[in-house]
C-alpha cells in the first residue's frame, strides 16, 4: 500500500513538473477535445516577459531593452503632451480674461487686466460640444467683434458647450441695452446672463 502511494505521488509530482516546464503559452496554445483552438502571435521581448526566459542573461537583457523602450515612448509621450498644452493654451481662452480680437494686423487675442465682481454679459451663442459648434461659435464671436470693436468678446467651451458672450456690464440695464441692440441684428437666440465680469483697473 505504501508503494502504491508512493508511486502515485511521485506520477502526480512528474505531472506537475512536467506541467510547468512547458511555457504559459504553451499551456494557453494546447488543442484539447473539444475545445476552442488559441493562437498567440507576439514578439520575442513579450514571450520572454510572459513565460520567462530559458537563461536569466536574455531575460533581464530584453526587460532592459523593455523599459528602454518605454522611457523613450515615455519622453516621447511627455514631448507630445507639452505640445498638445502649449497648442491648447495658444488657442483656447482662459475664463473672463480673453478678448477675441479680429483686426488684421492684430490677429492674436488680447488679455485684459482687471479684477473680477459680480455682473452681466450677453451670450449671444450656445451650442452643443462638437467641433462645429466651436467653429460657429468662434465665427459668431468674430462677427460681433467687427459689429462692436470696442466690446470685449469672450468664446469659451464651457462643459459641456461652447459658448460666445460679449461685455462687461456691471448693472442689468447696460447688458439689456446691448441685448436689443444684438436682437435687432440678427441674433435672436441671445440672453443676459449674469456671472463674474472682468473690470478694467482705473
Amino acid at each position: 500500500m505504501k508503494r502504491l502511494l508512493i508511486i502515485l505521488t511521485l506520477c502526480v509530482g512528474c505531472i506537475f513538473t512536467a506541467d510547468a516546464q512547458s511555457t504559459f503559452t504553451q499551456r494557453l496554445q494546447q488543442s484539447n477535445q473539444g475545445e476552442g483552438k488559441v493562437t498567440v502571435k507576439q514578439s520575442k521581448e513579450i514571450d520572454d516577459l510572459i513565460n520567462g526566459s530559458t537563461n536569466g542573461t536574455s531575460s533581464s537583457q530584453s526587460q532592459t531593452t523593455i523599459s528602454r523602450k518605454q522611457q523613450e515612448k515615455e519622453q516621447t509621450a511627455t514631448k507630445q503632451d507639452k505640445k498638445d498644452i502649449k497648442n491648447i493654451i495658444g488657442q483656447s481662452e482662459t475664463r473672463d480674461s480673453i478678448d477675441v480680437s479680429d483686426s488684421a494686423e492684430d490677429n492674436h487675442k488680447k488679455v485684459m487686466r482687471g479684477y473680477k465682481v459680480n455682473g452681466y454679459r450677453v451670450q449671444v451663442f450656445a451650442g452643443g460640444n462638437s467641433r462645429n459648434d466651436r467653429i460657429k461659435a468662434e465665427r459668431i464671436g468674430s462677427e460681433i467683434k467687427s459689429l462692436f470693436p470696442d466690446v470685449p468678446v469672450y468664446v469659451h467651451f464651457y462643459s459641456p458647450r461652447w459658448i460666445c458672450r460679449m461685455g462687461n456690464y456691471r448693472t442689468y440695464e447696460e447688458a439689456h441695452e446691448v441685448l436689443n441692440r444684438v436682437k435687432n441684428l440678427g441674433y435672436q437666440s441671445a440672453i443676459i446672463v449674469k456671472g463674474k465680469i472682468t473690470v478694467q483697473y482705473q
